[in-house]
């Protein structure tokens, strides 16, 4: 089966070019991307041992923070070395270290033999790391060929990836076979992965309960908190189309009991914000973008998010959260946003019925009376209704100080 499939990429490779450019003309690559996807590196690498991590998308780039932070001060490392595939994971990462010389972002080039042998001669890692269930066989054979150690953190494997992996038998053991060590998210991806042929399995948990980083900046602007401070707030945050539209409505729903109402809408990919907003401002709602908050005011109906990398500055401040990517159908068997960040930082959590991707998590956080399933926009209306009378008395302000003594679950 590899040999098919070296075929296929080397096939691909003419075309590669062409792949990216649409991409591009989708919002989806840009000028760096294609040329670092393409193994074009004109970044220096400095001398002395490098470590590289590896990550898909935002949630991951965000869970390997507190780790990078620990790498920065460690004087035998001198290069770190992180590597994505989306344009939000890049610009959190570019942003995140742009101070720090030791940090270097690049995006990963594709999985086209010539093409990976030209980045692993390039940078040379001592240790590779590999987040979640990256896997890229030509990338990962050529790693082993070249001794360098391989690990698989927070490997998450779902059922669904699982049956795939599973028909391609011996392809699966040859490529699994190769990590060094993979420490797993839970207890479904370790028996997964003993099947797949993975040797060294150990289960520590799930990398994202880990603390969030010192650094990490979590703090809004005074005078924005000022402004909101007397507002019933709610936030939806990594949806999907079209949940936007299922959360205004529960929005219009709410603001029959309470005038004062503010929705705090963070999609999931923040380049759809402009159609979002047109989409909302057609429900009669008024709609401000968190990149022009000089638009913001008390009649604002919608704060749409329109930054990556903001999100835990919202859940600092608020108690409700409903997650998307849970509500629709056509997702199920790949559903769900990791709600970790959110219930670490204490807020109660709404979802749909499709959390196929983080299920275990789901119902730890279940378990422990932090999430409710929601149907529909009028049951996520009388859900939020139902909190609020709860809480009646308490302000933003109040919330601010609870979130700053808070530890983390245990």
């Amino acid at each position: 089966m590899h040999f098919w499939y070296k075929i296929f990429t080397y096939l691909f490779y003419p075309v590669a070019p062409i792949y990216l450019y649409f991409r591009k003309l989708k919002n989806k690559e840009n000028k760096s991307s294609i040329q670092e996807k393409l193994a074009k590196i004109n970044i220096k690498r400095k001398d002395g041992y490098l470590i590289w991590f590896h990550v898909a998308s935002v949630g991951e780039a965000m869970s390997i923070l507190p780790l990078v932070e620990k790498y920065l001060y460690e004087k035998k490392i001198t290069n770190i070395l992180i590597t994505s595939i989306t344009l939000s994971s890049g610009t959190i990462l570019q942003n995140r270290f742009d101070k720090h010389s030791k940090v270097i972002h690049q995006f990963l080039p594709l999985d086209i033999p010539n093409l990976t042998k030209k980045f692993l001669e390039y940078w040379k890692p001592n240790l590779s790391i590999f987040i979640d269930s990256e896997i890229w066989p030509n990338l990962i054979l050529q790693i082993s060929k070249k001794n360098i150690p391989l690990v698989l953190l927070n490997a998450r494997i779902t059922e669904k990836t699982f049956n795939r992996w599973k028909i391609l038998n011996k392809f699966s053991k040859k490529i699994f076979s190769k990590f060094d060590l993979c420490i797993v998210a839970n207890n479904d991806s370790k028996k997964f992965l003993d099947v797949l042929g993975a040797k060294n399995i150990k289960n520590y948990g799930n990398l994202k309960f880990s603390n969030i980083g010192s650094e990490v900046n979590t703090k809004l602007d005074l005078s924005f908190l000022n402004s909101i401070k007397d507002k019933k707030i709610w936030c939806a945050s990594s949806t999907h189309y079209p949940e936007e539209k299922f959360c205004a409505e529960a929005h219009l729903e709410i603001k029959k009991k309470y005038n004062n109402l503010l929705t705090i809408i963070i999609p999931r990919h923040v380049n759809r914000a402009a159609q979002i907003k047109k989409e909302l401002s057609n429900l009669k709602l008024k709609v401000a973008l968190f990149t022009e908050l000089k638009y913001f005011n008390s009649d604002t109906d919608i704060l749409l998010i329109d930054t990556y990398g903001d999100t835990l500055k919202f859940y600092n401040i608020l108690k409700y959260v409903f997650l998307g990517k849970s509500l629709i159908k056509s997702l199920a068997e790949d559903s769900g946003q990791n709600p970790i960040e959110a219930g670490k930082l204490g807020c109660k959590i709404f979802h749909g019925p499709n959390v196929s991707n983080f299920f275990e998590i789901y119902d730890y956080f279940k378990s422990l009376g932090r999430t409710k399933l929601v149907n529909n926009s009028a049951e996520l209306s009388l859900s939020l209704v139902e909190e609020f009378e709860q809480n009646v008395n308490e302000q933003i302000s109040v919330r601010i100080v609870r979130r700053s003594t808070m530890s983390g679950i245990s």
